[in-house]
């Protein structure tokens, strides 16, 4: 399999994690890639021009973090989505809160690089509060030790505060968060996947 990525991107981060756990790590060729220059060879296999995108062994291009982890999930050993019930909603509804908060500081950073105006302020303003609001709710969640594709979602969407907001500092009036995620980053699928 080959996977477009960019060593920083939270949502290649996300993939990699899943691919450890699910044990298929080894069967995966990275390729780097910079998306914002539309390289040829990604537009041939991903029009949207975006990373992570997995190509499988037989052609297939899937794209978006949440298709790649679960096919991942599918061909490995994890069992990162539980099948049904109340623990599937959980782990998707915390994916989706991670991959939110990844959202909206990928978009705050990309904003910071844009000319200083009205509408660049106010576009980071609200990106700034929805990641408030998104640590906030994990915060007062009881987030689960086990890994799952909404505990790997979440623990790489603090990692890329880390990386990249180290000046929100987000442990700060968050105990609870703090922990947990201090207990996610000794988890090799996490640990080995820190960028650079």
């Amino acid at each position: 399999m080959k996977l477009y990525y960019s060593a920083t991107s939270p949502y290649v981060r996300k993939v990699m994690a899943c691919a450890i756990a699910a044990g298929v790590e080894g069967q995966i060729t990275q390729v780097d890639t910079n998306p914002h220059a539309s390289p040829g060879e990604l537009l041939a296999d991903n029009p949207l021009s975006k990373v992570p995108c997995l190509v499988t062994e037989d052609g297939l291009a899937l794209f978006d973090s949440p298709v790649i982890c679960e096919y991942l999930d599918s061909i490995g050993d994890a069992s990162l989505f539980p099948a049904a019930g109340p623990l599937r909603w959980r782990a998707l509804r915390l994916q989706a809160l991670g991959d939110g908060i990844m959202d909206a500081a990928v978009l705050h950073r990309m904003d910071q690089g844009r000319p200083a105006e009205a509408a660049r302020t106010a576009s980071m303003d609200r990106q700034n509060q929805v990641m408030l609001r998104g640590l906030a709710m994990l915060e007062e969640a009881a987030l689960p030790h086990h890994l799952d594709i909404g505990t790997i979602t979440a623990a790489c969407a603090l990692g890329y505060l880390d990386l990249r907001f180290a000046s929100m500092a987000w442990r700060e009036g968050r105990p609870k968060l703090a922990a947990w995620f201090a207990a996610m980053e000794r988890r090799p699928e996490i640990s080995r996947t820190a960028p650079p």
